[in-house]
């Protein structure tokens, strides 16, 4: 009983990084759920293809993490121009056959699957002012760049200041760094002070209870060793994460803009700003609603 309480708690820390929950592969779909979401997916991609930009960071909702206070997982680039076809989303993922992470070019349909229910679920894109979009488009389809900043050893709740570990969102942040930065040939080191220096501040997200540290000794995919000693006495993690990502661009790149989808029920709500949608995919004013089959 006490192992199936832990994983269940473990659950939401290991979406934390793009990890399908315990190394599992999700919930097959069937062929009403895949109908659904291919819907939301063509949404998605309007709205990208609308943009007339060629990258975008995007974000998923994965498990649900309202419990963390936290609505997306896990991130990654879509680029118009993958050779994988246009939008295809390219990210690190962790690879569990192999027992090691991966950088994974993803169609947007397939990122769009990896949720945990497909009856709900959200998308967030962020874009980026010309000259800025053309330096991230550049490094993010540098596969030699994108695999030099590829950690060796996987974390989901890995330190966003130490290089012991990686997730998925920290490999995200560390290119944005290598092509915000102009950083020719980043490492992992090289990218993390850049970000140091332009005030990057990792999500927080509190355990609060710290006994719930000692449950990494549950999992190979969370780790304590690379935390400061205060911040485990605390119960807190601090990890990158999409909000701290997009909190970070919001505030250092002027002239970029967000737009969020959300889809509940026979619904999908198109929300421009970088104000968040409401709980539950309530349309505000201004929002676009698009009724699902």
């Amino acid at each position: 009983m006490k192992r199936a309480v832990a994983l269940a708690t473990l659950a939401p820390l290991a979406a934390v990084a793009g990890l399908p929950p315990l190394c599992d592969q999700p919930a097959a779909l069937n062929a009403a759920q895949q109908a659904r979401l291919l819907q939301v997916s063509a949404t998605v991609k309007d709205v990208l293809e609308r943009t007339g930009q060629r990258v975008a960071l995007i974000s998923r909702s994965g498990l649900d993490l309202d419990r963390l206070g936290l609505r997306y997982s896990h991130a990654g680039y879509a680029l118009r121009g993958s050779a994988d076809g246009p939008w295809s989303v390219r990210q690190l993922y962790y690879a569990c056959n192999e027992g090691r992470p991966r950088l994974f070019d993803q169609g947007l349909s397939g990122f769009l699957f990896g949720t945990d229910d497909p009856a709900r679920g959200a998308v967030s894109l962020v874009f980026l002012p010309p000259d800025a979009a053309e330096a991230l488009e550049r490094t993010a389809l540098d596969t030699r760049q994108a695999l030099a900043l590829l950690g060796a050893t996987y974390s989901a709740n890995a330190y966003a200041w130490g290089q012991r570990y990686q997730n998925c969102n920290q490999w995200a942040v560390e290119l944005f760094a290598a092509a915000r930065g102009g950083l020719v040939a980043a490492d992992r080191a090289a990218a993390q002070q850049w970000l140091r220096t332009q005030g990057y501040a990792p999500s927080v997200v509190d355990l609060g209870f710290a006994p719930l540290r000692w449950l990494s000794a549950f999992s190979p995919w969370l780790h304590n060793d690379d935390h400061p000693a205060d911040d485990l006495q605390q119960a807190r993690y601090r990890v990158s994460m999409p909000a701290s990502i997009e909190a970070f661009v919001h505030a250092t790149v002027p002239g970029a803009t967000r737009v969020e989808v959300c889809h509940a029920g026979a619904r999908v709500v198109v929300h421009a700003g970088w104000t968040p949608i409401a709980d539950g995919c309530v349309p505000g004013d201004g929002d676009t609603v698009v009724a699902l089959d």
